[in-house]
């Protein structure tokens, strides 16, 4: 068995993982990033709208400040978020987007002068300030009092990935693409490494190193109508969970986002709503404000979606062959805003579904499309029950989303945490070695090699992963979608106890064990059932509605008993996750109240006194801020 090296190992190179790289490399590490893909077609390619941070340069983000972009993003998590680590991201973006500009990210930059925007479908005139001509732009995104979100057209993933690939060259940073890590090496203490499937050979290597980050997005293919590429399948979160040490926070939290196109389910950005696009009917009537009269298209996601599902459950949609869905409507923004603005919406309508956007509307509906749920980490990024595994980025539960993420604060999170994290990992490098033991090494390979033997070889196994994937697929979209109760709940939950306890026959149909997507999809799936037990079993437990988590049989969001976060452990040989809970935050800089948008019940909570003061240090930070601001 071959054996790699390095301080830092990073599982995932999207925008998350590279960043990390590039801290630790810059200090001097030796990186090592694995990728099924190469890099920059890690679905971070795919994220479009933009990144949040409170610059105030447009003249729509006028006195915007990190005080009132965290308010926005406490009030987008529905209160669910560890207000320290939201205080931390707010404060911090502004730096990171001026940091990326400097390494050759290319902003769209405010041009001073009379514009015309648009909003609700209507346009207005706005006049860009001279002294802000040339620095970053911004656009309108939903659930945000101002508009923040940086971009770079509709292709800002792209862009700030191609830039990050390129600092990841400068530092020689190492990129093994095309390999899956298949377990993590761990000795019941420290996490050790990885054990790592070449896809072009099925050969397995050990890859050993002093701190593990893992970094490898979501897990949006537990479900069959996705946003997600084929590569979200939640290695990273099944390679933690089957520790039986380490916890996902909140994997109930699952984000449905307004506009995934029919029927390819592939996303057009939030940009369009942000830009002045609006949501039409069969009617082809304009019925957001009629449920959010001030937000409208621009409240937050989770309640964009429920608002489009209900008004589809009145027979409002549109009907198909491939179910019913709603018209988004970018016609009046005209060809030159469609075509420079928005030209990766306008190639998916053009090349995916046949539409031109320009004098057509776009057929979308809710459609799956992140996790706020993930392994749980501290401040720092720092995995519980394992010393020296982190993790950031959509992998992660960090927890400044909590229950629901503003659109524009998941991109900006994986540079903002990934520079945050990397530098925890340098200090914690810097004072921290490891005793490499040979028996975990040998122990997860042969764990590793033992199950592909099983299903290349065994007779008495007849399972097929495509059908359990299936199933599973059929399970959640019918049972653990937008809005959830008891009784469907309750059925999911059963159906994947069942799919789990099949997962341990399965028979691959073909014997390569090199390039095979079958042995792929085979290793994943039994974990792949157990994050949609999580899931599962996480919304029947948590008996109230709180961002995208809509109970119908429970209405109320509930602070009194469920201001908490969900933390599922599975411990080897369980049939389901051991759930457990704690404090969603160790104190409340905003204390719990209405978000402004989404209506609802609250059943208020009795905080004691001491958890609504802030701590010293950052009481001390916050005074200081607001001396300097009035000085």
């Amino acid at each position: 068995m071959q054996i790699i090296y390095s301080d830092l190992l990073c599982i995932g190179a999207g925008l998350a993982g590279e960043r990390v790289a590039v801290e630790a490399a810059k200090a001097g590490f030796n990186v090592t990033c694995l990728s099924i893909v190469p890099p920059r077609r890690s679905h971070s390619s795919a994220a479009q709208g933009g990144m949040q941070a409170a610059l105030g340069n447009a003249i729509m983000g006028d006195g915007d400040t990190p005080d009132v972009h965290f308010a926005d993003t406490v009030k987008g998590s529905d209160w669910g978020c560890d207000q320290e680590v939201a205080r931390i991201f707010a404060d911090t973006a502004p730096i990171v987007m001026r940091e990326v500009a400097h390494w050759g990210v290319p902003w769209n930059r405010v041009e001073a002068g009379v514009h015309t925007y648009y909003k609700g479908g209507k346009p207005f005139e706005a006049e860009e300030k001279l002294e802000k001509h040339g620095l970053i732009h911004a656009r309108a995104f939903g659930g945000t009092a101002k508009w923040r979100t940086c971009y770079t057209a509709d292709g800002t993933g792209r862009s700030v990935l191609n830039t990050l690939d390129s600092m990841c060259l400068r530092y020689e940073v190492g990129i093994h693409d095309r390999t899956q890590a298949e377990t993590l090496i761990h000795d019941g203490e420290n996490c050790l490494g990885a054990i790592v499937r070449c896809l072009k050979t099925g050969e397995l290597k050990a890859y050993l190193a002093t701190a593990t980050l893992i970094a490898t997005g979501g897990y949006g293919r537990i479900y069959k109508a996705t946003t997600n590429a084929v590569i979200c399948d939640g290695g990273g979160q099944i390679a933690a969970l089957d520790t039986g040490l380490v916890p996902m926070g909140n994997m109930e939290a699952i984000q449905f986002h307004p506009t995934g196109t029919v029927p390819t389910d592939i996303l057009v950005t939030e940009g369009c709503r942000g830009d002045g696009g609006t949501l039409l009917d069969v009617n082809e009537y304009r019925f957001m404000p009629d449920y959010e009269p001030e937000k409208a298209e621009l409240a937050s996601r989770d309640v964009v979606s429920r608002r489009m599902q209900e008004h589809i459950r009145k027979g409002l949609g549109v009907k198909s062959p491939y179910g019913d869905h709603l018209w988004l409507d970018i016609r009046h923004l005209g060809e030159k805003h469609i075509t420079t603005k928005l030209r990766e919406v306008y190639d998916i309508c053009t090349n995916f579904l046949g539409v031109n956007p320009i004098h057509d509307l776009i057929p979308v509906r809710p459609t799956q499309h992140y996790s706020m749920g993930g392994i749980r980490t501290n401040r720092d990024g720092a995995a519980y029950g394992l010393k020296g595994l982190f993790s950031a980025g959509e992998s992660a539960c960090w927890d400044m989303h909590g229950f629901n993420r503003l659109g524009g604060n998941s991109l900006a999170e994986t540079v903002v945490a990934g520079r945050y994290v990397g530098k925890k990992i340098v200090e914690f490098l810097k004072g921290h070695t490891v005793d490499f033991k040979q028996s975990a090494i040998n122990d997860a390979h042969a764990k590793v090699a033992a199950r592909i033997m099983e299903m290349t070889k065994s007779s008495s196994k007849q399972e097929s992963a495509i059908q359990l994937r299936d199933e599973m697929h059929s399970t959640m979209m019918d049972n653990v979608g937008i809005f959830r109760n008891g009784k469907d709940l309750q059925k999911a939950v059963d159906t994947l106890d069942e799919l789990i306890d099949r997962s341990k026959n399965i028979k691959l149909q073909g014997t390569a064990i090199g390039f095979n997507p079958e042995i792929s999809l085979a290793l994943r799936i039994p974990g792949m059932l157990k994050l949609a037990q999580c899931t599962a079993y996480g919304a029947l437990m948590r008996t109230e509605s709180r961002g995208a988590h809509t109970r119908e049989d429970f209405p109320e969001r509930n602070d009194k008993d469920w201001l908490n976060r969900t933390l599922a452990y599975w411990k080897e040989g369980s049939t389901r996750p051991e759930l457990k809970y704690e404090d969603a935050s160790p104190y409340f800089e905003i204390p719990p109240g209405e978000r402004g948008y989404g209506g609802g019940k609250i059943i208020a909570a009795d905080i004691p006194e001491e958890k609504l003061r802030l701590p010293k240090n950052s009481a001390e930070k916050k005074k200081a801020k607001q001396t300097k601001k009035a000085s």
